[in-house]
């Protein structure tokens, strides 16, 4: 009885289930493709990647240029008044290579060149081109005629100064803006502008004490002002805040 007993415990063991080993593992259910998110990446890197190759060309595609410093007025020319500037290559614009600047010394400006412009061959010629109703008249004058410190594009007033009672007695036609010769109070032109001024060094040719100054001027004041000049009867003055 006891040997029956036992085998039937045993019989009794082995039916119970073997639990799984430590190294199986459970089916996982299989995972959804999706080709379009996958395309979809990829295009977004190729796109990328040839934007950052054009960025990378651009950047190299540059020139260096000529910029304006400071204001260059009608007639004058560059001088030093400029600086370089690495800017786009454009085929429609006329850009003045900062190795053309020798060249570009030679020529005047034909109208008024602002601070920070960049240059174009079209802003430059052998001369300058005046506005309509406009002319210039030289002046040669002696120290205590012009301010001092005057520089081109400054807007002055000029006045007839000296003997003036007998070249009023014979010019009847000499009459500025106001209608008078400029005598005394009013001026002969109430608003020259400053074309040029050369440097000590370029007035060595006339004196020591004389400076050239060149002014624009309305047309219909021109004439007065070249007599008074002839007759080294003008003086300048800074009309302030100009």
């Amino acid at each position: 009885m006891k040997i029956q007993e036992r085998t039937g415990a045993g019989n009794n063991r082995s039916a119970a289930p073997v639990p799984p080993t430590m190294g199986e593992r459970l089916p996982s259910p299989p995972r959804e493709r999706k080709p379009a998110l996958a395309a979809l990446a990829v295009l977004l890197i190729l796109v990328g990647a040839l934007g950052a190759t054009m960025l990378v060309l651009r950047a190299g595609d540059r020139i260096e240029v000529v910029k304006v410093t400071s204001d260059i007025q009608a007639g004058e020319s560059v001088g030093g008044k400029v600086e370089s500037v690495l800017v786009a290559d454009d085929a429609g614009i006329n850009y003045v290579r900062w190795s053309q600047r020798k060249t570009l010394g030679k020529l005047k400006a034909k109208s008024t060149i602002y601070e920070g412009t960049l240059v174009i061959g079209e802003m430059f010629g052998t001369e300058a081109s005046l506005p309509a109703g406009k002319a210039v008249v030289g002046l040669s004058l002696k120290e205590g005629q012009y301010p001092e410190g005057i520089q081109p594009g400054d807007l002055v007033a000029a006045y007839q100064v000296g003997n003036t009672s007998s070249s009023n007695s014979n010019d009847e036609t000499g009459t500025g803006s106001s209608g008078s010769a400029g005598t005394g109070s009013t001026p002969i032109v109430d608003n020259a502008r400053v074309a040029k001024v050369p440097d000590a060094k370029g007035d060595s040719t006339i004196s020591s004490t004389n400076k050239r100054v060149t002014v624009t001027v309305d047309e219909s004041d021109a004439a007065a002002l070249a007599r008074a000049a002839a007759a080294n009867q003008v003086a300048l003055v800074l009309i302030p805040g100009n």
